[in-house]
């Protein structure tokens, strides 16, 4: 006699965390090209005041500027700059885009989820450095979310395991001596010189693996996308 498994509502069967571009999700491959896209309208558009209008400064945060937690996150100071972060989408994204869906409502989760790790991850910055003046520009922080959701997919094996299990953890840690070794050296790659905000770095980590079960439920998708 056969028996028939029956996955969990609203549960779809995970990809390999490893995809080449051409099967990667709709929404991870518009938003890497996307970014290239806004920069090189930057680039022929918006002025240099322009361009620290919209960045995001803690101090100009302190008075009431807040667009600049997400405005930010579509404008990079160099051509490096923006190509490392839009690899960096490719190569930490998929997982996590398949994962909520490529239909209306997951990739409106999606790309939800990826502003919102950005915003905390500038909001963790401006905390940490509530006097700072300086204008900060990119889309790591929010990059760094999608990492920090793909290290509980890992955990998990394609569903959303748990918070502090061994991978989380390990590669948090992993990502916060990466990022304070080179922004304390000032050799990051793409940086151009420019100080980088490693802060923002761990706090969009951070947002990325807290915030990437609550955006499931959004998706729709049920308890079985909950390693157990």
């Amino acid at each position: 006699m056969e028996v028939e498994q029956i996955e969990p509502e609203g549960w779809r069967e995970p990809r390999p965390l490893r995809e080449p571009l051409l099967t990667a999700p709709w929404t991870i491959v518009a938003l890497s090209g996307g970014l290239v896209i806004l920069y090189a309208l930057q680039c022929l558009a918006l002025s240099q005041a322009q361009v620290v209008a919209l960045g995001l400064s803690p101090v100009s945060l302190a008075t009431g500027r807040w667009q600049g937690l997400f405005t930010s996150q579509f404008l990079h100071a160099s051509w490096a700059h923006v190509l490392m972060n839009s690899v960096a989408a490719l190569a930490f994204g998929p997982p996590v885009a398949r994962l909520l869906g490529t239909d209306a409502r997951g990739a409106a989760v999606f790309f939800a989820f990826y502003l919102a790790c950005g915003a905390l991850a500038g909001l963790g910055y401006a905390g940490l450095n509530p006097h700072q003046a300086d204008v900060l520009v990119g889309a790591s922080g929010a990059v760094s979310g999608l990492l920090g959701a793909a290290s509980r997919l890992i955990q998990g094996h394609g569903r959303i395991g748990p918070l502090l299990g061994s991978t989380v953890v390990g590669m948090a840690i992993a990502w916060a001596i990466v990022n304070v070794i080179l922004g304390v050296s000032g050799l990051t790659p793409g940086a151009a010189g420019l100080p980088v905000a490693w802060q923002a770095h761990l706090a969009g980590y951070a947002a990325g693996a807290l915030l990437i079960g609550p955006f499931a439920r959004l998706a729709g998708l049920g308890d079985g996308a909950f390693a157990r």
